[in-house]
This record gives C-alpha cells, sequence and structure tokens, in this order.
C-alpha cells in the first residue's frame, strides 16, 4: 500500500467522523436568569436604591434578528461639573452574559446618549440604568421580541 493510498483512508476516515460528530452536536441558547441580572445590577449600584426616571431606553419592540438590535440611551442631564451622568450601564436578563453595555461619561461629554447595537440571545427585557455625580442611580426598562436569536452555544 502506498503512502498516497494510506493517506487517503485517513482523510476519509477523519471527514467521516466528523460528519458523524456534526451530526450529534446540539446547539441550545445560552441564558442568564433575570436573578443573574439582578446580581449584575447590584454589583454596579451596591445597595443604593435605583428609581425609574431620567433616562430614556429605545429598543425596537420587534427585531427580526438578535444579532444586532439597535438600542439607544439617552440621560436627561445638564452635564456640568456639578450635575453629570457618571455612567450608563445595559443590562439583559437572558443573554449569556447579564451585562451588556458600560459606557463611562464626564462633564466634557457635551450630553448623555449612546447609540450603539447588541446582540439578544431571546425575547426579553432590558435594563438601562444611569450613575449620575450626586450618587444616584435612575432605571428605565423596554422590552423586545426577537425572532431569530442570538447567542447560540454548543452542548
Amino acid at each position: 500500500m502506498s503512502s498516497g493510498s494510506s493517506r487517503r483512508e485517513f482523510l476519509g476516515t477523519a471527514a467521516g467522523a466528523f460528519a458523524a460528530g456534526a451530526v450529534l452536536l446540539s446547539v441550545s441558547r445560552a441564558g442568564a436568569t433575570p436573578a443573574e441580572q439582578e446580581e449584575a445590577i447590584r454589583r454596579v449600584v451596591g445597595n443604593a436604591p435605583v428609581r425609574p426616571g431620567k433616562i430614556a431606553l429605545t429598543l425596537p419592540p420587534l427585531s427580526e434578528n438578535g444579532n444586532a438590535v439597535p438600542v439607544e440611551i439617552r440621560v436627561d442631564s445638564p452635564m456640568t461639573a456639578a450635575d453629570h451622568v457618571k455612567s450608563i450601564h445595559v443590562f439583559t436578563e437572558k443573554n449569556p452574559q447579564p451585562n451588556v453595555v458600560d459606557v463611562y461619561l464626564g462633564p466634557r461629554a457635551g450630553r448623555a446618549s449612546v447609540v450603539t447595537r447588541m446582540r439578544l440571545a431571546d425575547s426579553q427585557t432590558v435594563t438601562a440604568i444611569c450613575a449620575l455625580s450626586d450618587g444616584t442611580f435612575w432605571s428605565a426598562t423596554a422590552s423586545v421580541v426577537v425572532t431569530i436569536a442570538a447567542c447560540a452555544e454548543e452542548l
């Protein structure tokens, strides 16, 4: 038997084993729980109260593809040295990692507004929290229905 023949046999066997393994591979959505989302929020705010208001979170109510969901966060703030937004955080309840976005600002930012895209593992409620220079935390939530989920992981 020539070395070319054994090489072909090996490659054929390896390809067959790979194909058989690929058939047995299953994919499922990876996701955090609402409790993990709450824990991630507590890591940011500690024991401080989080009040609704001052922050606007805009998401489409329906997203056909969870791989690139547009999100806009705006905070009502004069952005002066004495009164400004220090940070904005976005949390999800069903993504593999509940803390998806952290943005740090200062008075020189001029305005507290962020526009980006994020991946969403499933239909869920998204929470945005901002920290102000006076030590207070404010929040807003928005729900989005995702028809094609992102963030799938192998088992």
